[in-house]
């Protein structure tokens, strides 16, 4: 299966990685703006809000780039603001506490590539759902395989739902902020 790079994918590409079989994440692939590439999707005290990771356009070739070249925009405090937006979210969600130590630490340091910040989350979302997939990147371009949306509607607790009802498919952050342990059972 070949999955597109994302900044901390929605459940339902998480979902994908539990049939077993190898995964290749698409880095051969024009980057296409506006995607979860760069973007991913969280639950806030206002609805739903949407991350951004600016990207260095100064590195795109007669506006193309492909995905394993492209570099995140050193302009803005975008690590702050994710950060900040991921605390004010999510501090009242029953595993925060437990594992914000865990994800901090990806807010404070420097990055380059886009595909190599997605690529850590990724491998340290698997790692806190104890999942043990393969993954690596292809050799050529691929395409992308759509990921499976079996498991993306099963409700399971969020902070806010009291104020805009369950979200279904937001960022694996929201399940495992709000399920802990028992995220793996809702994939």
């Amino acid at each position: 299966m070949v999955l597109p790079s994302a900044y901390l994918p929605p459940i339902s590409w998480f979902a994908s990685l539990r049939r077993g079989e190898p995964i290749f994440i698409e880095q051969y692939e024009n980057y296409p703006k506006q995607t979860l590439r760069n973007r991913c999707t969280i639950d806030s005290p206002n609805g739903p809000l949407h991350l951004s990771i600016p990207i260095d356009r100064s590195t795109f070739r007669g506006g193309h780039c492909l995905m394993k070249d492209v570099r995140i925009s050193t302009h803005t405090d975008w690590q702050r603001q994710h950060w900040y937006a991921l605390e004010t979210s999510y501090y009242n969600s029953p595993f925060f506490e437990y594992l914000q130590d865990d994800f901090r630490p990806f807010y404070e340091r420097p990055w380059t590539f886009l595909i190599d910040f997605n690529e850590a989350l990724i491998h340290q979302c698997c790692e806190l759902l104890d999942l043990h997939p393969s993954i690596q990147r292809t050799d050529t371009y691929q395409g992308i395989t759509q990921p499976s949306h079996q498991a993306i509607h099963t409700p399971y607790y969020q902070v806010f739902a009291h104020k805009h009802g369950f979200l279904p498919d937001l960022s694996i952050i929201d399940l495992l902020f709000n399920m802990g342990n028992e995220s793996i059972l809702l994939l």
